[in-house]
């Protein structure tokens, strides 16, 4: 019988655990006599419980049998926290665990639930799995396959539509909003997320607009990209 019949039949007793001895001959003598059916408030069911209850712990030993002891909860696993551009290009990744300092290479395109095998690194000798967690770092994020980053517009901009240049991980991007967007507006810029790994798909960056008198205008934008293309000695050549 499973240690759950033999509660049940403590239980069934009036006891709270395993008892033995005298204390169970008590109990059992007590539960009997009110159970009784022909006594008032008796009942022919619960009789017949109380004596298979009874019966059932002397078979199995009652208190005779030691319950086993609790077991240590094993030491949790150290999570392996990546940065969202580790998680884009790969990387290594330093833990600790149980006293020891692990260097753990980081695939580009993992995933926060993603699991890392360690091999032999076990105290057993086994493998490790640890978990990822990949954690926002300078306004990026990561949701999914997806990145999720903020930047600033001029509302002008925003509400006659027009071009933006963005900065992005992989560079300045330019995009078109559409004019007459209302409410919260948010860009998609296609194929800029997480990488393809395994069987996820390649991610895709949104890009959510904040209104701001202070952003570059698309003169501004245009004025630093020539900057950066006319050099002086391209403009004296």
């Amino acid at each position: 019988m499973s240690a759950v019949n033999l509660n049940q039949a403590f239980a069934t007793l009036g006891l709270h655990g395993p008892t033995g001895g005298d204390a169970l001959v008590r109990a059992f003598r007590a539960a009997v006599k009110a159970a009784r059916p022909d006594m008032p408030g008796g009942d022919a069911d619960r009789f017949r419980r109380v004596i298979a209850a009874y019966r059932l712990i002397q078979r199995e030993g009652g208190a005779m049998q030691a319950l086993e002891p609790p077991k240590a909860a094993p030491a949790a696993l150290p999570v392996v926290a990546v940065s969202v551009l580790e998680a884009l290009r790969g990387g290594m990744a330093t833990i600790r665990f149980a006293e020891r300092v692990l260097r753990v290479a980081v695939a580009a395109g993992v995933r926060t639930g993603d699991h890392l095998r360690l091999r032999g690194a076990a105290a057993d000798g086994g493998d490790l799995y640890l978990p990822v967690l990949i954690r926002p770092v300078d306004g990026l994020s990561v949701v999914g396959d997806d990145l999720h980053m903020n930047w600033p517009a001029p509302s002008r901009l925003i509400e006659d539509g027009g071009r933006l240049e963005i900065e992005t991980h992989a560079g300045v991007r330019g995009v078109w909003v559409t004019r007459g967007l209302t409410g919260t507006v948010r860009l998609r810029l296609r194929d800029l997320g997480l990488p393809a790994r395994g069987g996820r798909p390649t991610g895709h960056l949104f890009v959510t607009l904040d209104p701001s008198e202070d952003a570059p205008s698309a003169a501004d934008h245009l004025l630093a990209r020539f900057t950066r293309v006319w050099t002086p000695e391209r403009l004296a050549a």
